[in-house]
Formats: structure tokens, sequence, C-alpha cells
């Protein structure tokens, strides 16, 4: 089946130019093309698509209204952000509002086929320029936030999966890998997250990056 996308960018240039570049592909189907944020969220909610390609010029608090609007109204979407933007704040603000991938706009196409197969697979992406500032923005934070909590806290096997979330392994593989069904990986999660006080799954990667858990390169 072909990953459905959703192309938003205010632009009809670029939008045709996304669309001719994305249906050269086998496995991708454009099926709506979004000019204005309104749009976005309308065509979103309608379409539910795989994967909304987020290229829009607007302001930072815009954008962010429209990710939280997205997280509601089109929550299994896999949105990947196109931005001038990378600052570490702002990145982190958008993928604690769900984003699974951030590409800058000096991507190659390259690095675009290989964030949208990363999120086709339901795994995340980040543009390799960013990559270092988000990890030390979380770092500084998770610092704050979990000063008082120490990994100690979970058993081998909580520690053994919090390892493969934070390499970006979908529910299903690590449910695959370890012969655990995927209820017992959520609760293997819910549970790791109510133990450190950690209530998304950016902050808990961040959380094994600091504590040694992962590494940046695994």
């Amino acid at each position: 089946m072909r990953c459905r996308i959703l192309v938003a960018n205010i632009y009809p240039l670029l939008r045709a130019g996304l669309r001719a570049l994305l249906e050269q592909k086998q496995h991708y189907e454009v099926i709506a093309e979004a000019d204005h944020e309104h749009s976005l969220l309308e065509l979103a909610t309608h379409w539910q698509p795989d994967i909304i390609l987020f290229d829009m010029d607007i302001e930072r608090g815009a954008c962010l209204k429209v990710l939280k609007s997205l997280s509601i109204h089109a929550p299994t979407s896999r949105v990947l952000m196109i931005s001038i933007h990378k600052d570490s704040s702002f990145v982190m603000q958008c993928l604690q509002l769900g984003t699974k991938g951030y590409l800058l706009k000096s991507a190659s196409v390259l690095e675009l086929d290989l964030a949208l197969e990363a999120l086709r697979g339901g795994s995340q992406y980040l543009s390799v320029p960013v990559v270092s500032l988000v990890v030390n923005q979380a770092v500084k934070q998770s610092r704050e936030e979990t000063k008082h909590v120490s990994h100690s806290k979970l058993t081998v096997r909580q520690l053994e999966i919090l390892r493969l979330i934070a390499r970006g392994e979908t529910t299903r593989t690590i449910a695959n890998g370890l012969r655990l069904s995927i209820k017992t990986i959520e609760a293997h999660r819910s549970q790791i997250m109510h133990r450190l006080h950690i209530h998304d799954v950016a902050s808990l990667v961040m959380f094994a990056v600091r504590e040694g858990i992962v590494q940046i390169n695994d």
C-alpha cells in the first residue's frame, strides 16, 4: 500500500515541485495540497494522511498552534517539518508536540528520501545539523527536570526497553525483538515514564542520552 502524503506549502510552484518529486517514488501518493494553515487543518482532518509534509513559512507561534491542532485532529498522521529554523528550543517544542521528522530547507533530496523512509517505517528523523543542538538542549532541560531521578528505579527489562525506545525503534519492532506483546511493551513504557516522572517520549529519549543508557550514534 502506498504512503498517503499531504503537502503543505503556500507557494503553488513549490507544491508542484514537491508533488512531482514524491510521485516519482513508487511508495508515495500525494492525496492533497494545502496552501494555508487553515486548509492544512481541514484537509488533514478530512483525509487523515500517513505523512504531512509541513513546509510553511509562518510565524513560530502559529506553527506550534498548528502542530497542536494536528495532534488532536489527525493524531495518526506523522508530521515532517521542513524549516529554516535550527535553534534547538523551537525544534524541541515541535518534537514535544508530536513532530516525527525535522528537516532544514537546505537539506538535499537524498535526505528528504531518508526522512520520508524513516517516517514511513514508524521511526523519527532529524536533519543532521540540528541533532547535536537538540540533544544539548534536551540534556540541559532533562538535567533540571530529572535531577533527582535515577534510572536505578527501573528493572533490567525496563532499561532494555528504554534503550530501544531511545534508538527510535517502534513499539511493534520492540515487541517482535523481545518476543513480547505490543500491550506488554506499552505497559512497560507507561511504567517507565511514571517511575521517572517523564511525560513525553522526546524527554524520555533525552533522559536516556543524559544517563548514558544510549549513545547519540547508537
